[in-house]
């Protein structure tokens, strides 16, 4: 039997049990930003889980071992020497080309990703709206982008879980806790709290704590931008829908 062209070349979304792909219009240099922050958050931005999640494994073990926020730190601070002295040289140039190629690849592959939105849309291909298994199920819904920003504010996270981005909210979830942990943040800000600022610059570990703020804002971008684009979607679902069913094919809309 010989191959048959489908009527849809490219599809707008995919729904699986744990969460939903989708294309739309990105700003390739939202996502280059993001990219330059923290590599593997643009990749993130795009739903690339994959190429997303080892390089963010990749920046928290080279970033390590070459000691680069230490060695930032220290560069913020004015103290160049010591800066120098911090940073394993032998690791630094291994982490310089990564860290470059994830900021050409997330500002390149947003530009053709944006090109394929607008094919896939012209099409006009359809959209599932549910997504049924024995481990979970995943549908199309609108929800509040501030409720999802209030629960990221809240721990980096449960804002992707409340959009059903469960893959994502898993790992970011798994991935702040370590790196509370190890950068002892909460036993920082606890001390903090009670005014004993000294104790608190003592037990807190840069090298670590210095990886939160690019995390943490990043997953209170995505978890809002993705709540307002699977809104979208899902109007875009039910329009295609109420068209098919129940337009008279005859109804001249206006021009």
């Amino acid at each position: 039997m010989m191959n048959r062209i489908p009527p849809y070349r490219r599809q707008r979304a995919y729904l699986s049990q744990f969460t939903t792909g989708q294309l739309h219009l990105k700003n390739p240099w939202v996502v280059a930003f993001f990219s330059f922050s923290y590599p593997g958050f643009g990749h993130l931005l795009q739903h690339r889980y994959a190429a997303g999640f080892l390089l963010i494994l990749w920046e928290t073990f080279i970033n390590g071992v070459a000691h680069v926020n230490l060695g930032i730190l220290y560069s913020l601070l004015g103290d160049f020497d010591s800066a120098k002295e911090v940073m394993n040289q032998r690791w630094l140039i291994l982490y310089v080309a990564i860290y470059m190629f994830g900021i050409w690849d997330g500002y390149r592959s947003t530009v053709d990703l944006n090109k394929q939105y607008l094919l896939a849309d012209r099409e006009d291909a359809p959209i599932l709206n549910k997504k049924m298994g024995s481990w979970d199920m995943n549908y199309l819904d609108k929800r509040k982008p501030l409720v999802a920003l209030a629960w990221s504010v809240l721990f980096p996270g449960l804002g992707h879980l409340y959009i059903h981005n469960v893959i994502s909210g898993f790992f970011i979830f798994l991935y702040t806790v370590a790196i509370c942990y190890y950068g002892h943040i909460l036993s920082a800000i606890h001390l903090s709290m009670l005014g004993d600022f000294v104790k608190a610059k003592e037990v807190i570990n840069m090298q670590w704590a210095l990886y939160f703020p690019s995390i943490y804002f990043f997953i209170i971008y995505d978890a809002y931008s993705s709540t307002i684009e699977l809104n979208k979607l899902f109007e875009k679902e039910m329009s295609k829908f109420l068209r098919k069913k129940y337009q008279n094919i005859h109804f001249k809309t206006p021009i």
